[in-house]
């Protein structure tokens, strides 16, 4: 485990507690949680759990577990199951008390500092499973191994129940259930979805193992298990897309204690998508791997574009973004000594991996190019138009800012600013045309909220090259209006309104301008989801009248449910067809007032299947959008309102 699980001989696999190494006390981590998991949030609390689940992988890296079962249990908390080795029950020589209880009760207890232990693991800050520990209400451990049932529980990170054998068994493994504090986190329920993507990745990146998630209250599971690995992983990310070749390059190569594997596919889109791991760890960030990945493939495609005739004597070499276009490719090395940038572990920071991984790539592409010429000359076809894309995209771009910094009024949108130049408390309403932006406007605080009204439906950018978006008025007015460039340029901190609130008409064709909206967003601004400055506004879809009452009501469902109370009453119901149709006092009352609306914030819990359904909904092929509505049309209770 990531503190002390599992720690085996060199020359052998035995474990033993006198493998466990100890740094430290567990004193500051309830006092300065985020300085051992990043956050407190949602974020945070997802992040125990993964380091728990990362241990029983780290068992599966090595060879030592087939199969993990993780169970979001009705009360709350969650459980963690494995069938590896099992954490060491002997007594610890120093601390005269089993490894088990070293391992969660003492910071930096592990068996992953040492030579022996682990060959690799997803991180050897030896923090894991103790923090989790120290976080949590309760936790109970029970480990099969040599023969016996093994048990202890634990509170606030404190041990109220010592190990004890209670009982016989003949299998071996680790089960680990906690309790989130709620005296530490902000929220302590787990998403369903949010653990589902990371077993999915964990099992795509160990071919052959099984990862099982059930939750309790819902009765909602999923299993996954990839005998293809990478191979699979990729052609899943092409789906729904054109590729432009049959099959993935693949290579697994192994050399100075790093294992490299990585997979790659082109399709026809305009995006880059690189998926990189460290020890099964996503590195969100990137890092040295993804750096030497990148190099390599540049110089490869550069050298055989010559040597085939796809380059020219004269012509410059290829730039690396536009090589990449269009590419999917998951990139994973393993090695002993992983150095994080950060607990959290969101890029790889090992500088002798660029070097060593950009070789074994360089020499493994070089062979492969040289009997794939036709795959080289495809690349450097499409890498050609995107170079001639990014120079008009670049020309565009500097138009957008230029416009940006004179004279922001002038933009076709009409925004109608607010007052206040503090980012923090300023908004950003997108509106469906004038009709309904001369309400908002109307009906808006000018001291922080600003207006934007969208004429008509906005470019759909899956399916445009970016100069061709950025020759589009409206997006050209949306990149200025909100300050912080996009792509390669794109800068959070020059955002001017840290709230962009989407605000539509509930019905289909606001329905199709909002889903137009969020794919550019995703596509272009991607950071702007992440900080959490997107919005979509909840306008009422009905107002019913009742002598001097009046009630707003959102959806079909609300409006059946009030009227069944109100039996025999009279009253007049009024359907808001659009936003224009409100008066200025409604609206503000109902979707702008900051005390009374709802706002619901946009956040990608599975970029990886966001990709997939943006590709579904607004990308060129036909037939897997109509099976998209087949399959999901069951859920749609009132397509007015669909979000």
């Amino acid at each position: 485990m990531k503190d002390a699980d599992k720690a085996m001989n060199a020359n052998d696999n035995s474990y033993t507690a006198q493998q466990i190494q100890v740094l430290e006390g567990l004193e500051a981590v309830r006092k300065r949680p985020s300085m051992y998991i990043g956050s407190t949030s949602e974020r945070g609390l997802h992040h125990i759990l993964y380091e728990v689940i990362d241990n029983s992988v780290d068992e599966a890296l090595n060879g030592f577990c087939t199969r993990i079962d993780v169970v979001l249990r009705e009360d709350g908390s969650v459980s963690c199951e494995d069938d590896g080795r099992g954490i060491p029950v002997g007594i610890h020589p120093r601390f005269g008390v089993s490894a088990v209880e070293v391992a969660l009760t003492k910071l930096h207890a592990g068996s992953k500092f040492g030579t022996g232990g682990y060959k690799v693991s997803g991180g050897l800050h030896g923090v894991g499973v103790s923090v989790v520990n120290a976080l949590s209400e309760w936790l109970e451990v029970r480990i099969k191994q040599d023969g016996g049932i093994y048990y202890a529980k634990f509170e606030r990170g404190k041990t109220v129940v010592p190990l004890e054998r209670i009982g016989d068994t003949d299998e071996t493994g680790t089960y680990i259930r906690f309790m989130p504090d709620k005296e530490i986190f902000d929220t302590v329920e787990f998403d369903f979805d949010v653990v589902a993507q990371r077993l999915r990745e964990l099992a795509y990146l160990n071919s052959g193992l099984e990862l099982n998630l059930y939750e309790e209250k819902t009765g909602r599971s999923v299993q996954y298990k990839f005998d293809g690995g990478l191979v699979e992983f990729v052609k899943a990310l092409n789906k729904n897309k054109t590729v432009l070749h049959p099959e993935p390059v693949y290579a697994k190569i192994s050399r100075n204690n790093i294992d490299l594997e990585f997979a790659f596919q082109y399709n026809d889109s305009y995006a880059e998508n690189i998926y990189s791991f460290a020890n099964t760890i996503r590195t969100i960030e990137g890092g040295t791997h993804e750096a030497g990945f990148k190099t390599a493939l540049t110089r490869a495609v550069n050298d055989m574009s010559r040597k085939c005739g796809a380059l020219k004597e004269g012509d410059a070499n290829l730039a690396g973004e536009d090589i990449r276009e269009g590419i999917v490719a998951v990139l994973h090395v393993k090695l002993q000594d992983p150095q994080f940038e950060g607990q959290t572990k969101t890029k790889l920071g090992n500088s002798e991996v660029a070097g060593a991984v950009q070789t074994m790539v360089t020499e493994f592409l070089t062979d492969y190019f040289e009997h794939n010429p036709n795959l080289v000359k495809t690349i450097a076809q499409k890498a050609v138009l995107a170079a001639r894309a990014r120079e008009a995209a670049r020309q565009a771009r500097e138009l957008t800012k230029r416009k940006g910094s004179l004279d922001i009024t002038a933009l076709p949108g009409k925004l109608t600013d607010c007052t206040s130049r503090n980012p923090a408390e300023c908004e950003l309403f997108l509106v469906e045309g004038d009709s309904a932006g001369g309400s908002a406007k109307l009906a808006r605080d000018r001291e922080f909220q600003a207006i934007l009204p969208l004429r008509g439906k906005i470019l759909n950018v899956e399916k445009a090259r970016p100069e061709k978006a950025l020759g589009h008025e409206e997006i050209r007015s949306l990149i200025t209006a909100i300050g912080t460039g996009f792509g390669e340029d794109f800068d959070i901190t020059k955002a001017r309104y840290h709230k962009i609130i989407i605000m539509t008409d509930a019905d289909v064709d606001g329905s199709h301008i909002r889903t137009l909206l969020l794919t550019f967003f995703f596509r272009y601004m991607p950071g702007l989801i992440d900080e959490g400055y997107l919005y979509i506004a909840e306008p009422p879809l009905y107002l019913v009248k009742r002598g001097r009452s009046e009630v707003y009501l959102y959806s079909d469902e609300e409006l059946k449910e009030y009227l069944a109370g109100i039996q025999g009453s009279n009253y007049t119901i009024q359907r808001y067809k659009g936003l224009g149709e409100m008066d200025p006092e409604q609206l503000w009352e109902t979707t702008m007032n900051p005390q009374t609306r709802t706002l619901r914030r946009v956040k990608i819990v599975d970029d990886m299947l966001s990709d997939e359904i943006f590709t579904i909904l607004m990308g060129s092929k036909v037939e897997p959008r109509r099976q998209f509505i087949e399959e999901n049309a069951h859920l749609v209770k009132n397509l007015d309102t669909i979000g």
